[in-house]
């Protein structure tokens, strides 16, 4: 039988309804003080990062989830011995939107230690940054939707993720040009 993580190091993962995760979270984190939970219930996330995307000719950024229909909580949930804390389990059985805890059929188990860490460090890394929410490689065809070149259809050359940058080839005076543009100025042609 594995071992038990410390209380304070028990990490979560709970199935709700899809399109809920934060009207979930809001009513978790208001029932905590109104309920005096915050002995069993130390963290509720919604993994979320902002992403920019071109629609209609707009340029514009919204939340996107990395585990749409699931929240993450770390929560006093398994004593050592590996029965559950009663006041833990029916908080979160008993929140609107929640449907079970993820992975389990009757008896839930703690994430392990090295994957919570890995999405502390991948929220913690995509904090105030914002993502395209379209991912480009090289030999896609996209249509130029800002700039002097709007209209135009070209092949991506290059791709640079971190500046959110490509080398887009597009056909001038007859002439293949390679044209530098950001993510927002293109979409999928």
């Amino acid at each position: 039988m594995p071992t038990i993580p410390a209380p304070n190091d028990q990490w979560y993962v709970v199935h709700v309804l899809s399109g809920q995760e934060l009207k979930v979270r809001d009513s978790i984190e208001r029932r905590i003080e109104a309920e005096e939970a915050s002995d069993v219930i130390f963290e509720v996330l919604v993994p979320q990062e902002r992403v920019s995307e071109v629609k209609a000719g707009q340029k514009r950024e919204a939340n996107r989830k990395f585990f749409p229909g699931y929240i993450i909580i770390n929560m006093h949930l398994l004593n050592d011995d590996n029965t559950l804390v009663d006041k833990a389990w029916y908080f979160i059985q008993e929140t609107d939107g929640v449907i079970n805890y993820a992975g389990t059929k009757d008896h839930p188990m703690p994430m392990p230690m090295h994957e919570v860490e890995g999405m502390l460090a991948q929220i913690k890394e995509r904090e105030g940054s914002v993502m395209p929410a379209v991912a480009y490689e090289i030999g896609d065809t996209v249509v130029v939707s800002d700039g002097p070149f709007q209209g135009q259809t070209g092949i991506i050359a290059e791709v640079n993720e971190e500046k959110g940058e490509l080398m887009v080839s597009v056909n001038i005076f007859g002439r293949e040009t390679l044209v530098p543009l950001e993510y927002w100025q293109v979409e999928n042609g």
